[in-house]
C-alpha cells in the first residue's frame, strides 16, 4: 500500500501517454485524475495509519540497485513525518491541477500528453520525497527537472517556450553537478549514501578534513556547500534564479504545480532532509541565511513593477523560497517546512486564479490591460483575495502562522546574519503586500483598461476550475491555524528524527515564542502600510502622472526594479555572449572547423582523391604495361609465401 502510493502516478503517466488513442482525450484526462485522486487518498491513509500507531519511521527496502565492492545502494523508501506530509501536499496540489486542467486545457489537441507529463512529474516528486538515500533522491531530483523541461516547452511551436525550457534545464545543470560532487564526497567519507547510516556515523567523523591541492577543507563544509549550490539552482535562489520567471511560458497549471509543491520546493526539501549534515557546518549556515534573505528581498523588489500577472506571482514564489532557505540557515528547519506546506496552498491558488483571469480575457496577461473584473468574476476575486491576504501574512490566515514565525526566529537570533535576515524579511513583507494589493487593484477595481472584445467574451470559471480553487482557498484560510501546534508548537515531537537540530541551535525557536507583542504585530503594520501605499500610488499619483516627472533617482529605481536588477542583461552581455565568442574563436574555428575537419572528412576526401589521381596515372591503355604489373604483383605474392614457408611462420 505504501509503494502503491508512489507507483500510481507512474501508471497514470504510462497509460495516458501510450494508450491515449484507445482511451481518447476525455478518457485519458479522467483516468489520470482518478489515479491522482487515489494517490491523494492513499497518502492520507498512510499518514493516518502511521500517525495513530506512533510509528513515524517506516522503511521499505524494495530491492538491490548497486552492489559493487563495499558500495551497496538499495531502493529504499523512507516513510516518516517529513516524507508523508510532502506526499500529501504533492498529491493534493497535483490533484487540484489535474482537475483544473480538464477545463483549462479543454481545447488543446494534445491533452493526453499534457496529463501524462503532469502524472510523471508527480511520480518523480514522490520518488524524491520518499527516498531513503541520496542516489534515489537524485533520481527524483533529475526526474522533476526533466518533467519541468517537458511541461515548460509543452507548446513547442512557441520559440519563447523552447528558450525558457532550455534556460531552466541549463541553469539547473549547475546545481545538479554540485549535487553529484556532494554525493561523491559523502561516498568517500561515509562509504554509504543511506540517510540512516550517515546519521549514525556523523558524530565520529565531525572533524574529518579533505585535502585538495595541499589545502585542507572540513568535509561537512564541503558537502553542505555543494548541496546548497544544488538547492540554489533548483529552488531559484539569487544567481541561478533567472529560469523561474521565464518558466511562465508554459501553461498556467504547470506554473501552479512547479511553483507550489514540486520542483522549486525540492531544493528546500534537500536542505531539510540533510539537516544532520548542515548542523555541523555552521559557516555554510551563515551563507544559507545570507543568500536566502537576499533572495527574498531581491525577488520581492523585482516583482514590484512587473506587469505580467504570472511573472509577479513567480517572483513572489522566489521571494517566499528565500524565507524558507534563510529559516533553514537559522536551524528552524521545521518552521521552514511549515511555511513550505502553507505556501503550497496559497501559491497554487494564486496561479490558478491567474489562469482563470487569463483564460477569461483571451490569454491577456498584462495587468495594465485589465480592470473592473470584480463585476464579471466575483468568485475569482474572492478566492484571489484570500490567496493574496494569506501571501501577505494577514493575521489568522495560513501564511501568517509560518512567515511571521520565521521573522520572529530571525529577530531573536542576536547575530549579524540574524538581524540582516530579519530586516530584509521585514522589508520583503512590505514589498509582498504591495504587489499583492497592486494586482488586486489593477485587475479588479480600476476602470476597465483592456480591449472591448475581451470584455464581451469574459466569463466566470466553470466548476472544473472553480472546485480546486475553492478547496485551495479553504486551505489558505484554515490550514495554518489547525496545524500550527503540530508543526511548530513547543514540545511537539511530530518530526522526531526526521529533522536533526543540535541543542545549542534550538534555543532561538523557544525564545521566538516570547517576543514582545509589538514585534509580533510589526509585519501586520507593514502590510497595512503597503495597502495605503498602493492606493496612494495607483489612485492618486498615477491619475496625475502626466503633470509631473519622477526625479532622476526615481527613474533609475523604477528601471532597476522593472528590469529585475539587470541580471538577464549581465548574464547575456557579460557572460553569455563573451563565452560564446570565445568558444567560437578558440575552439570551434581552430578545432572543429580546423584540425578535426582537416584530419576528418576533408582529410579523408583529400587523401582518397590524391590516391585516386596517383592510381589513374597507371591506366595508360597499353596491355604490355598491365601484364608487367600483373606478373610483378604475382611475383611479390609468391615471394612472401615462400618466405613464410621457409621460416616456419
Amino acid at each position: 500500500m505504501l509503494l502503491l502510493n508512489i507507483l500510481l502516478p507512474l501508471f497514470s503517466a504510462i497509460i495516458a501517454g501510450l494508450f491515449s488513442r484507445l482511451l481518447g482525450r476525455k478518457g485519458a484526462m479522467l483516468l489520470s485524475s482518478i489515479f491522482i485522486l487515489f494517490t491523494f487518498l492513499l497518502s492520507i491513509c498512510n499518514f493516518s495509519r502511521l500517525y495513530f500507531k506512533n510509528n513515524f519511521f517506516f522503511v521499505v527496502d524494495a530491492l538491490t540497485w548497486i552492489d559493487f565492492g563495499h558500495i551497496k545502494v538499495n531502493w529504499i523508501f523512507l516513510f516518516d513525518s517529513l516524507s508523508l506530509w510532502m506526499m500529501i501536499v504533492v498529491s493534493l496540489i497535483s490533484l487540484c491541477v489535474h482537475v483544473y486542467s480538464v477545463a483549462y486545457m479543454g481545447n488543446d489537441p494534445h491533452q493526453p500528453r499534457f496529463f501524462s507529463y503532469l502524472s510523471l512529474f508527480t511520480f518523480f516528486m514522490l520518488i524524491l520525497v520518499s527516498a531513503g538515500n541520496y542516489l534515489q533522491l537524485f533520481v527524483g531530483w533529475e526526474g522533476v527537472g526533466l518533467c519541468s523541461y517537458l511541461l515548460i516547452a509543452f507548446w513547442y511551436n512557441r520559440i519563447a517556450a523552447n528558450k525558457a525550457a532550455l534556460k531552466a534545464i541549463f541553469l539547473n545543470r549547475i546545481g545538479d553537478l554540485a549535487f553529484v560532487i556532494a554525493m561523491l564526497l559523502i561516498l568517500y567519507v561515509f562509504e554509504s549514501l543511506d540517510f540512516a547510516i550517515i546519521l549514525q556515523r556523523i558524530e565520529y567523523l565531525n572533524y574529518t578534513n579533505f585535502i585538495f591541492f595541499s589545502t585542507q577543507f572540513n568535509i561537512f563544509v564541503l558537502i553542505c556547500t555543494f548541496f546548497f549550490i544544488g538547492a540554489v539552482g533548483k529552488s531559484a535562489q539569487i544567481g541561478l534564479h533567472t529560469w523561474l520567471p521565464d518558466a511562465m511560458e508554459g501553461p498556467t497549471p504547470v506554473s501552479a504545480l512547479i511553483h507550489s509543491a514540486t520542483m522549486v520546493t525540492a531544493g528546500v526539501f534537500l536542505i531539510i532532509r540533510s539537516s544532520f549534515l548542515f548542523e555541523y557546518a555552521e559557516n555554510v549556515l551563515l551563507i544559507v541565511v545570507f543568500i536566502g534573505a537576499l533572495t527574498s528581498f531581491f525577488a520581492a523588489s523585482a516583482g514590484l513593477l512587473q506587469n505580467d500577472i504570472k511573472k509577479i506571482i513567480a517572483y513572489s514564489t522566489c521571494s517566499q523560497l528565500g524565507y524558507m532557505i534563510f529559516a533553514c540557515g537559522l536551524s528552524a528547519y521545521h518552521v521552514s517546512f511549515f511555511h513550505l506546506v502553507n505556501h503550497a496552498f496559497f501559491k497554487a491558488l494564486l496561479f490558478l486564479c491567474a489562469g482563470s483571469i487569463i483564460h477569461a480575457l483571451n490569454d491577456e496577461q498584462d495587468i495594465r490591460k485589465m480592470g473592473g473584473l470584480v463585476n464579471f468574476m466575483p468568485f475569482t476575486y474572492i478566492v484571489m483575495l484570500i490567496g493574496s491576504l494569506s501571501l501577505a501574512g494577514f493575521p489568522f490566515l495560513t501564511g501568517f502562522y509560518s512567515k511571521d514565525f520565521i521573522l520572529e526566529v530571525a529577530f531573536v537570533t542576536i547575530t549579524p546574519t540574524g538581524l540582516f535576515s530579519y530586516w530584509l524579511g521585514m522589508i520583503t513583507v512590505f514589498f509582498t503586500a504591495y504587489y499583492s494589493f497592486r494586482i488586486l487593484f489593477l485587475v479588479f477595481f480600476i476602470n476597465p483598461q483592456g480591449y472591448k472584445i475581451n470584455y464581451i467574451t469574459i466569463h466566470e470559471v466553470s466548476w472544473h476550475m472553480g472546485l480546486p480553487m475553492f478547496f485551495l482557498a479553504l486551505g489558505s484560510i484554515f490550514f495554518g491555524f489547525f496545524f500550527k501546534d503540530l508543526f511548530i508548537g513547543l514540545g511537539s515531537d511530530f518530526f522526531l528524527d526526521s529533522i536533526y537540530i543540535l541543542p545549542e541551535h534550538s534555543d532561538n525557536i523557544i525564545l521566538a515564542e516570547y517576543v514582545s507583542v509589538f514585534v509580533k504585530n510589526l509585519p501586520f503594520f507593514f502590510s497595512i502600510l503597503a495597502l495605503f501605499t498602493v492606493y496612494f500610488f495607483e489612485f492618486v499619483i498615477f491619475k496625475f502622472v502626466l503633470k509631473f516627472k519622477l526625479s532622476y533617482i526615481g527613474r533609475v529605481l523604477v528601471v532597476f526594479f522593472n528590469k529585475k536588477w539587470f541580471f538577464d542583461l549581465i548574464y547575456n552581455e557579460f557572460i553569455g555572449i563573451p563565452f560564446l565568442k570565445n568558444c567560437y574563436f578558440m575552439v570551434f574555428q581552430p578545432l572543429d572547423k580546423g584540425f578535426l575537419e582537416y584530419i576528418g572528412p576533408f582529410g579523408i576526401a583529400k587523401v582518397t582523391e590524391n590516391l585516386a589521381r596517383a592510381f589513374s596515372r597507371l591506366h595508360t591503355g597499353h596491355i604490355s604495361q598491365y601484364l608487367f604489373f600483373f606478373f610483378l604483383f604475382l611475383y611479390c605474392v609468391l615471394f612472401v609465401w615462400n618466405f613464410f614457408i621457409i621460416y616456419g611462420f
